[in-house]
Formats: C-alpha cells, sequence, structure tokens
C-alpha cells in the first residue's frame, strides 16, 4: 500500500492534471512497479541504443553509409569539393569524405565506457523524468551526462586517427591542390574539431532512433521489464 502511495505521489508530482488519471490508472493496473524496476527498465532502454546503435558506428562505413550520419564537408570545404570535381578529381574528393567519416568510426570506439558509467550512475528520478519526458528524454540525459566527456575522448583519437587512416595525407594534399586553383579563396579548417562535433551528433542521432523506437514500437520491448516500465508511458 505504501508503494502505490508513493507512486502516485510521483505521478501527482510530474504530469499535467490531464495526463494524471491515465498514468494513475496504469500504475494501479500494473500492480504497481517499484521504483528498481523502474529504473532498471529504462537502464535497460539506454543500454540497448547503445548495443543495437551506437556499435553500428563503429563497423567500418558505419557514419560512411549511413545518411542518417554520414559526414559531409563543412562549409568552407563545400568550394573545395566542387573545385576539385571542375578540375577532373571527383575520386580524390570522394576519398577526403571517407577519410573523415573512417576517422568517426575510430572515435566512437571509445565511448561505450564513458555510456556505460552514465547508466550506472541513473537514479530514480532521472528514470521518472525519462519516462514521462519528451520522445527523446533519454537521449538528452545521456547527452548531459556525457558529452563532455565524450569530446574529450574522440578529439585525441580522431587527431590520431587522421594519421593512421591516412586523413591529414588526403586532406592536405587536397587543400594544397585546390588553394592552388587561381582566384580561389584559401581554405585552412580545423578538421579534428569539425569531425569530433560531427561524430558526437552521429552517436546521439542513433540513440535517439533506437529510444523513439522503445517508446513506440511495443515489439521492440524485448524484455518484460521493458515491456511493464514503458506501458506506463504509453498511458500517460
Amino acid at each position: 500500500m505504501i508503494k502505490r502511495i508513493l507512486v502516485l505521489v510521483i505521478a501527482l508530482q510530474f504530469v499535467g492534471c490531464a495526463e494524471l488519471q491515465k498514468v494513475v490508472n496504469q500504475v494501479t493496473d500494473s500492480g504497481v512497479l517499484s521504483q528498481e524496476q523502474i529504473g532498471n527498465g529504462l537502464k535497460q532502454a539506454l543500454d540497448n541504443g547503445i548495443k543495437n546503435q551506437v556499435s553500428k558506428l563503429t563497423a567500418t562505413d558505419g557514419f560512411y553509409k549511413n545518411d542518417l550520419v554520414k559526414i559531409l564537408l563543412p562549409e568552407e570545404l563545400q568550394a573545395v569539393d566542387k573545385g576539385l570535381r571542375k578540375i577532373g578529381l571527383g575520386n580524390l574528393a570522394d576519398e577526403g569524405i571517407k577519410v573523415l567519416n573512417r576517422a568517426a568510426e575510430d572515435a566512437v570506439k571509445t565511448a561505450t565506457p564513458i555510456f556505460v558509467n552514465a547508466v550506472k550512475d541513473m537514479t530514480f528520478t532521472d528514470a521518472k523524468n525519462i519516462l514521462l519526458g519528451e520522445q527523446n528524454a533519454a537521449t538528452s540525459y545521456l547527452q548531459g551526462k556525457t558529452s563532455e566527456s565524450l569530446y574529450a575522448s574522440f578529439s585525441p583519437v580522431i587527431s590520431n586517427s587522421f594519421s593512421k587512416v591516412g586523413a591529414d595525407k588526403v586532406w592536405g594534399n587536397l587543400i594544397a591542390k585546390y588553394n592552388s586553383i587561381p582566384f580561389v579563396k584559401k581554405v585552412n579548417p580545423d578538421l579534428t574539431q569539425y569531425v569530433t562535433d560531427q561524430a558526437l551528433a552521429g552517436v546521439f542521432t542513433m540513440i535517439e532512433v533506437e529510444e523513439k523506437g522503445i517508446r513506440e514500437k511495443v515489439g521492440l520491448r524485448n524484455t518484460a521489464l521493458l515491456q511493464q516500465v514503458f506501458a506506463l508511458q504509453d498511458k500517460k
């Protein structure tokens, strides 16, 4: 009985009057999930996002062949791409884009431990806010908890990866060739910062894809606990 009252009080605090009765009814019908069960259910959802989506980005072409996250050229290099293609160097331009994506794929391999720690540190209040929050509430939680650490982790990996996959040489060659074209505005962008930012954006894009699927499609709730916890969200 105490647990039932506790959950009802929580509902009162976090939903509007119009939504309250639906949540209360669902809590009652479900037999009242404990705080631990709700927290574990949300952790499972985040773990799924990491396992099912983020891990895909670490594979060869995980970024390059995924239109949702493929890293294209920064604005200042769009002219480089067009200029090189005009003089018959389209293959070289394509290779330049590919090595940027390869560097991002390398960097994302360092993400999982950072995410795992963020999920472990989730409190019941965090879980509650995610469950009754917006469609991307879990993704936003991870962004807030991990973005700074991920950037610090990604940036040196991307810098080193540029050397490993030859991106520094490819882009040094590309930019030198472009800058040698008469009358063009010379460019020298910070590609490490650009690719780091794009890699971060790609990671959270894919986590949001998984979160949206779990929230909207019952079939993607692949454990009994996920089904129970997100049944509450369905009724809010």
